[in-house]
């Protein structure tokens, strides 16, 4: 069955116009590889996870699965079709483009956090208190007794177009 949705506007997007161009989804732009001849797909959006460097690895998964969940729910052109094998098993959507995760110290995330607010993107956050909650009900209670400025970021995801995000991440380093 097809959903429909309107997707809520955030500052700073614009509205797009019919056209003619063959692709459908208008965050992303084909562009043809002369090598190979195939089209590679390059996106006019982009999703980012920063985390903070001091983080284990279990949480830094952890945080991760955390953060990305938040941006399907709101974004819902951030999710792809379904997926179904040869044999016809089906399997859910998954995010339509990559997450490009980040690495940085608690003031550079603290700093990011900042530039998100300020511009106004799409994002979600995760602090070191729901390291000790078992359940999402908990976990907005923590987040909700804690100042913005004084929230202890362990994390950040951020959805937006590729310049904006890229602003908001700069200074942190790719995740190795």
């Amino acid at each position: 069955m097809q959903r429909t949705y309107k997707t809520p506007p955030w500052p700073g997007r614009q509205s797009r116009h019919m056209s003619t161009n063959p692709n459908p989804n208008p965050d992303v732009n084909l562009k043809a590889d002369a090598d190979s001849g195939a089209a590679p797909v390059r996106f006019d959006t982009k999703i980012a996870v920063l985390l903070r460097e001091d983080l284990e690895t279990w949480q830094r998964l952890n945080v991760t699965a955390f953060l990305v969940s938040g941006l399907g729910t709101e974004i819902p052109e951030v999710i792809g079709e379904p997926y179904e094998d040869a044999d016809g098993v089906g399997y859910l959507p998954m995010l339509r483009q990559p997450v490009m995760v980040f690495e940085a110290t608690k003031e550079a995330l603290t700093t990011a956090h900042a530039r998100v607010l300020s511009r106004a993107l799409p994002r979600a956050v995760f602090t070191s208190d729901l390291f000790a909650t078992g359940n999402d009900r908990d976990n907005r209670t923590a987040v909700r007794a804690v100042r913005t400025g004084d929230l202890d970021l362990v994390g950040l995801a951020v959805y937006g177009p590729r310049n904006a995000v890229d602003k908001v991440v700069k200074g942190a380093r790719m995740h190795p």
